[in-house]
C-alpha cells in the first residue's frame, strides 16, 4: 500500500460522486459517436451568429489573460437586469457559483435545504464542502414550496436551494407562489433562485423575485442565471447571479479571478444583444416541445407539462424507464433519466431539432417492444 494521502476530514469522508455521466463518456464506451444528443439540457440551436464572429475575432488575443472583473459583460448583464454593477457576479457557469454561494454560508456539518432530487450538482457541492443536506420530497410532481420552507424553520438552515422552472422536473411555480414562499422562508435565510431556464418560463412564473428590478426584490434572495440554455452557450462556461452588493462583495473574495476565459466573455457579450437569436430559440423550444409530446401521445405515453427546454415522458416506472434508457444508449440516442423519485419513472428528453425528434421516437417505439411492459 502507497502512503496515506493528508486529505482534510471532510474529503477524506466524501462517497464517490459523479453529478453526471457526459455523453462523451457513453461514446468512449461504446467506441462510437451518438446518432442524437438530448439528455444534457443543451441547445441543439446552436449559439447566436453575433457571438460565433465576436468569439472567433476573440480566439487571437487569448496570449492575453482574460479581464479578471469581467468588465463589459456585468456592465452589460446589470443594464439589461436594471441593477447595480456591484450587484452582478459572472463566474464559470452557475456551477461555479453553487459552489461559491455553498461556501460562504454553509459550513461543516450545517443544514442546507433542497428538493430531494433536484439539481444534483448543489448537492454535490454541499456534501463537498461538509454541510448537511436536508431534502423535502417532490409533491405532485412539484416543488413543495411550503415544505422547504417549512424544513429551513425546522433546521435553523442558512441556505436554501430552489429552481423556477425546475430541473429535473421541467414544471415551475408562479410568481405569486414564489413570493410567499420568500416571505415563509424569512429573511435569515439565504435563498438561492435558480433561474437557468427562465427564458423558456411561462408569464405567470413572471413579475415577481423572478424578473422585478432587484433592488425591489429581498436582499436574502440570490438569483442565478446561466448563458447554457437559450443562448447556447454550454461549452463555453458562463453564469452569473444577480444579489445585493453585499454579498457580491464576499463572493468576490473566494471566487476563481481569471474563471470565465476572454472567449467566452465576448461571446456571452454579443450573445446577450443578440434579443432576435434568443427569441428564435425560445420559439423553437416551445415548438419541440409540443413535438415531443406528440411523439409521447403516440406511444402510449404521458408528457408533464415543462417550462424548460426539456421534457420528461412518463414510461410508468423506474425499472421500465432504466431498461428504455439503456436500450435508447445502446442505439447511440442519449437522454437521461432523473435519479430520484417522482423523475426516475421518467425518461428526460432534451428539445433538439426536428430530425433529431424523429430519430428517438423510432428508436423509443424499438425499445419498447423489447422491455415489460407492465
Amino acid at each position: 500500500m502507497g502512503p496515506r494521502l493528508p486529505l482534510t476530514p471532510v474529503v477524506g469522508d466524501l462517497p464517490e460522486m459523479v453529478p453526471f455521466i457526459g455523453p462523451e463518456t457513453f461514446e468512449r464506451r461504446q467506441g462510437r459517436k451518438l446518432r442524437v444528443r438530448l439528455g444534457a439540457n443543451e441547445s441543439a440551436f446552436g449559439i447566436s451568429p453575433a457571438a460565433r464572429e465576436a468569439m472567433q475575432a476573440a480566439v487571437q488575443d487569448s496570449w492575453m489573460y482574460n479581464d479578471p472583473e469581467a468588465y463589459d459583460l456585468t456592465e452589460a448583464l446589470s443594464q439589461a437586469h436594471g441593477v447595480a454593477f456591484e450587484q452582478v457576479l459572472v463566474g464559470a457557469g452557475i456551477d461555479e457559483l453553487l459552489g461559491l454561494l455553498v461556501r460562504i454560508f454553509a459550513d461543516r456539518g450545517e443544514p442546507v435545504v433542497m428538493s430531494n432530487g433536484s439539481y444534483p450538482t448543489f448537492a454535490y457541492h454541499t456534501t463537498g464542502h461538509g454541510a448537511r443536506l436536508e431534502t423535502v420530497d417532490y409533491v405532485d410532481d412539484q416543488v413543495d414550496l411550503v415544505g422547504l420552507a417549512v424544513r429551513v424553520q425546522e433546521t435553523g438552515a442558512r441556505l436554501v436551494y430552489v429552481a423556477n422552472p425546475d430541473n429535473p422536473m421541467g414544471g415551475w411555480r408562479t410568481a405569486k407562489q414564489i413570493s410567499d414562499f420568500v416571505d415563509a422562508v424569512g429573511p435569515e435565510c439565504m435563498i438561492i433562485l435558480d433561474e437557468a431556464y427562465a427564458d423558456f418560463a411561462p408569464q405567470e412564473a413572471k413579475g415577481c423575485v423572478v424578473t422585478q428590478p432587484l433592488a425591489l426584490a429581498p436582499g436574502n434572495v440570490i438569483r442565478t442565471r446561466t448563458f447554457s440554455k437559450a443562448h447556447g452557450l454550454a461549452g463555453a462556461r458562463v453564469g452569473y447571479l444577480l444579489a445585493d452588493r453585499e454579498i457580491v462583495d464576499v463572493l468576490k473574495k473566494v471566487r476563481n479571478q481569471f474563471g470565465v476565459n476572454r472567449i467566452a466573455q465576448v461571446g456571452a457579450l454579443a450573445s446577450l444583444a443578440d434579443t432576435d437569436f434568443v427569441a428564435r430559440v425560445v420559439d423553437g423550444v416551445w415548438s419541440g416541445r409540443e413535438q415531443l409530446r406528440q411523439v409521447a401521445d403516440g406511444l402510449g405515453l404521458n408528457c408533464l407539462a415543462s417550462a424548460t427546454n426539456f421534457v420528461n415522458i412518463d414510461v410508468g416506472g423506474g425499472a421500465r424507464a432504466r431498461q428504455l434508457l439503456a436500450y435508447l444508449i445502446e442505439a447511440d440516442v442519449f437522454v437521461r433519466m432523473p435519479s430520484s423519485s417522482p423523475g426516475d419513472r421518467c425518461l428526460r428528453v432534451t428539445v433538439g431539432r426536428p430530425a433529431d425528434h424523429e430519430i428517438f421516437a423510432a428508436a423509443l417505439a424499438d425499445a419498447m417492444t423489447r422491455v415489460d411492459p407492465s
